[in-house]
């Protein structure tokens, strides 16, 4: 199968309900700040450390990944600490190189209630593959997930976001190996992804069985503005991404998706040399705040995972 060229508009979604009926979680009790039936929104956190990022790949040699210092158990143990301390539940996209090395992390995030899902197993984007290198690498990642958790793996997200006009191809693929979702689409213009006309809410494209849950936007004047979390979530006030999820909860009534990475809690980590100004002030801002806002960011809003609010099941 050979990659297929396409525009979104040149492929036919049909859009999808798996939440017509919202999840809602049940009052907190006197000590709690939240009322009764708020919506239940689904956090998930992508497992890979502060060297995968995309950011740094044109000066962070892939073959030098092993002899790097690893932060990502230790910081991904701190997240599982902090959904625990809240009663939260997440779904973790765990990258198969990580899972490989850390098999533990992934043993303690199912065995807490969490689900795991698939981030690839080498952190290439879809579009720097073909659809062979694309197929081992989702299957060598899933088969790795799945041995150490003990249990199945159904949801996918790519890395970089990297499923958009000219990698369509890649759902085909991820339905004949067995997912049953992605969240890999970005409805928003960005200068390194992001889909902006692609459906805001969860779609099926025309020619595959698998479920797109696209992350959260808001939309202003015509325009699609990110609400997801990530770098937006660091770089601007708390105050937007609070306000773009209690609209999206209130007045459109549908689930926020609010995604984040381990390395994001660390002001530890090593600095990488050589890095644009552009790359390092988007890794670098307000790491040290950023386990405060997540902080509260579970206490403003419930917190769930993907499967449980998107396909109606515990995985």
């Amino acid at each position: 199968m050979q990659p297929v060229s396409e525009t979104t508009a040149s492929v036919n979604f049909r859009e999808a309900a798996p939440y017509a009926s919202p999840a809602r979680v049940a009052p907190r009790d006197s000590a709690g700040a939240a009322g009764a039936g708020r919506l239940l929104n689904a956090m998930t956190v992508d497992v890979e450390d502060y060297f995968h990022v995309r950011a740094f790949a044109n000066v962070i040699d892939r073959a030098n990944w092993d002899s790097l210092p690893c932060r990502v158990e230790a910081n991904t143990s701190r997240m599982l600490d902090l959904f625990a301390e809240k009663g939260a539940k997440a779904t973790f996209f765990v990258l198969g190189w990580v899972a490989e090395r850390y098999p533990e992390i992934v043993r303690r995030i199912r065995a807490e209630g969490h689900e795991i899902a698939s981030h690839g197993y080498a952190h290439r984007n879809i579009d720097t593959q073909t659809p062979a290198e694309f197929r081992e690498d989702i299957r060598r990642a899933k088969g790795l997930l799945e041995d150490i958790a003990g249990g199945p793996v159904s949801g996918y997200r790519a890395p970089t976001f990297s499923i958009g006009p000219k990698t369509w191809w890649a759902y085909d693929l991820l339905a004949e190996e067995g997912f049953v979702y992605s969240s890999s689409v970005y409805p928003v213009a960005h200068d390194l992804y992001g889909v902006p006309d692609a459906p805001r809410t969860p779609f099926t494209p025309s020619r595959s069985p698998i479920l797109e849950i696209p992350m959260t936007t808001v939309r202003y004047g015509g325009r699609n503005f990110p609400a997801s979390g990530g770098g937006y979530f660091r770089l601007l006030p708390y105050g937007l991404s609070r306000g773009a999820y209690a609209r999206v909860n209130r007045k459109e009534g549908v689930p926020c998706i609010f995604y984040c990475h381990p390395w994001e809690i660390d002001p530890g980590q090593p600095r990488v040399q050589g890095a644009p100004v552009k790359s390092r002030l988007r890794h670098y801002t307000n790491l040290g705040a950023m386990e405060g806002r997540i902080s509260r960011l579970l206490d403003d809003f419930a917190w769930g995972r993907m499967d449980d609010i998107f396909l109606g099941h515990a995985g």
